[in-house]
């Protein structure tokens, strides 16, 4: 069924449900009973949430703090940033969301719940476009790997990471003051830049650049490539295609049709996508070794610190752990 715009900024301020008569004992259980399937599925995504968490702060202590970095860990720093603020965010805003569902009143804290899923949308958004950054890169590594021995500037990631960051802010900065702010004339066609770039833009190029990349692995040999490091690639995207996507998907669809309940499933997803790039970095960096008993540092450095990726951008084989 089509949709005007007008419908999807109506579907945009439905942030919360609306309140029943406190007060009555009766009211306030058949409350809680019709939004169970909400509150269930709410209570694990924000278990996976605080998982993911503990994981993607262990990464950037690590990533931070005790492993030097190199053009690569540069991107997965960035990223760890992302899907920690994202996981952050997507706590607070099931919190305050369920709130009226288990109580059925809706308290003044209310007020803050767009600002939260404007930073859901802008940690997501920046999540994806990291990835496609990282994709893009390794694929012109390994295509041009002359230009990247002797031509790559050194500040690249770090340029390339601030620029994404800026655009995912200013996005997410229109949504929040175009649609949650109420000036919603122009929200449609915001959402409406957020899901092209999002959905027709960033994540074909991420797709495409994959798919080149493995082919031109398998036509060469992987003794010359950091293979750890391009099995974290394939899996971090194979995750988000998996994972991740299905909110781009809903939020594109959302201008259609609008299905209820369905926004909280593919958040629950994009938060399992979030909280399992830790773990895919510890198994690549164990994998080899049937009885690694090395700590969480040296199978990130396994991953991380390759000498075949240094050589690969022009860089010495650095990379010890620092003490």
């Amino acid at each position: 069924m089509d949709r005007h715009p007008n419908d999807t900024i109506h579907d945009w301020h439905m942030v919360s449900p609306a309140p029943m008569e406190s007060g009555d004992g009766h009211n306030e259980t058949r409350c809680f009973a019709e939004h169970i399937p909400e509150i269930v599925t709410g209570s694990i995504t924000l278990l996976i949430c605080l998982c993911g968490l503990v994981g993607n702060g262990a990464i950037l202590w690590l990533l931070g703090f005790r492993i030097h970095r190199n053009p690569f860990t540069a991107y997965l720093l960035n990223l760890a940033v992302a899907d920690t603020c994202f996981l952050f965010c997507t706590s607070a805003f099931l919190v305050i969301y369920h709130m009226p569902m288990l109580s059925c009143f809706q308290p003044k804290i209310l007020q803050v719940l767009p600002l939260f899923h404007s930073m859901v949308l802008l940690t997501y958004s920046t999540s994806l476009y990291l990835l496609t950054a990282i994709s893009v890169e390794r694929c012109v590594g390994v295509l041009w790997p002359f230009w990247c021995r002797c031509h790559r500037p050194k500040l690249l990631s770090a340029i390339v990471c601030s620029l994404l960051w800026a655009l995912a802010c200013v996005l997410a900065g229109l949504v929040y003051f175009m649609c949650d702010m109420g000036n919603s004339g122009h929200c449609w066609m915001v959402l409406g830049t957020l899901c092209f770039l999002n959905f027709c833009f960033f994540t074909p190029f991420m797709v495409l650049s994959n798919v080149v990349l493995f082919i031109k692995l398998r036509r060469s040999s992987w003794q010359h490539h950091p293979a750890r490091m391009y099995t974290v690639i394939f899996l971090t995207v194979l995750f988000f295609l998996l994972f991740g996507i299905p909110l781009s998907i809903q939020i594109f669809l959302n201008f259609f049709v609008y299905i209820s309940f369905v926004f909280e499933v593919c958040l629950l997803l994009a938060s399992v996508n979030s909280s399992t790039n830790p773990i895919i970095y510890v198994l690549v960096g164990s994998y080899g070794r049937p009885r690694f008993r090395g700590s969480v540092k040296v199978a990130l450095q396994r991953v991380f610190e390759d000498r075949a990726d240094s050589q690969e951008v022009g860089e010495t084989p650095m990379m010890g752990i620092t003490a």
